[in-house]
């Protein structure tokens, strides 16, 4: 049922969370942390602070650095970017991206009317949901050179599957951050998209991008700078979990990763 989701003030609820998440008296901070990883089975063994009262409040912990032994870093061309589940992965087709059963949505919805949206008229996508016990840090799958950053305002539904199985164009009607990269196999896009309760995104470069949340799109211009990231270096982090949506243009090697795929960030992709 996703009804619901229509209704609430979904905007509100995601500040209070954001607020909540950021709280630092310690009883509550302990106990609803503890509470949250015995519910979810987060495996705390893989972080550089193992215990729950280490951390300064729960969205410290929630953005956890990990040991850099608990990922490695493939030595194909294309590694995961992120702990997750594969929602769908393929082709682009006639510029336009499977959702889930029956829905489709375009890459122009999906980059906001975005001009460049024309070369990913083809190519390839994936589509990677971070569960509430995942590692939520976002890290380049390849070399890549900051061109711009679009945020792109709208709705914060759920990126469950059942929404996404029951509404239509849900990663282009929600709230998301868009980062390109000039690369190796040509321009591509990391699409971070937010979801209810997930309304707090940032990246590396650029620290908090929301709050606030705006009602227009929002360009931001990085060609005179030289940012230049690293394969396996971190690019962003979601304050609360949600969904990233990568697309490359074409290329010789197709993504290896199918939909219901168990994937860890730094895995070899090809």
């Amino acid at each position: 049922m996703i009804w619901w989701q229509y209704i609430i003030p979904q905007h509100s609820l995601s500040k209070l969370m954001f607020r909540f998440a950021r709280l630092e008296n310690i009883w509550l901070k302990n106990k609803f942390t503890h509470w949250f990883v015995k519910s979810y089975q987060v495996n705390l063994s893989e972080a550089v602070r193992e215990k729950v009262e280490d951390y300064q409040h729960f969205n410290d912990f929630f953005t956890r650095a990990l040991k850099p032994e608990a990922r490695k870093i493939g030595s194909a061309n294309i590694v995961c970017p992120v702990d997750g589940t594969v929602s769908q992965s393929g082709e682009i087709s006639h510029a336009t991206i499977f959702q889930a059963k029956n829905h489709y949505y375009t890459v122009s919805a999906l980059l906001g009317g975005d001009y460049r949206a024309d070369q990913f008229e083809s190519g390839y996508f994936s589509t990677i949901y971070l569960s509430p016990k995942d590692y939520h840090r976002i890290h380049m799958p390849f070399d890549g050179k900051l061109v711009s950053m679009d945020y792109i305002p709208g709705d914060l539904f759920s990126v469950n599957k059942a929404t996404a199985e029951g509404v239509d164009n849900l990663f282009a009607r929600n709230e998301r951050v868009v980062c390109y990269f000039q690369t190796q196999f040509g321009l591509c896009a990391f699409v971070l998209v937010g979801a209810i309760f997930v309304g707090s995104m940032q990246t590396v470069w650029e620290g908090q991008i929301n709050p606030p949340y705006q009602k227009k799109v929002q360009n931001f211009d990085y060609t005179n700078q030289n940012i230049e990231l690293k394969k396996g270096e971190e690019m962003g982090r979601f304050n609360m979990g949600s969904t990233i949506v990568m697309l490359m243009p074409n290329q010789e090697s197709k993504l290896n990763l199918s939909a219901g795929q168990i994937v860890r960030m730094g895995e070899s992709l090809i």
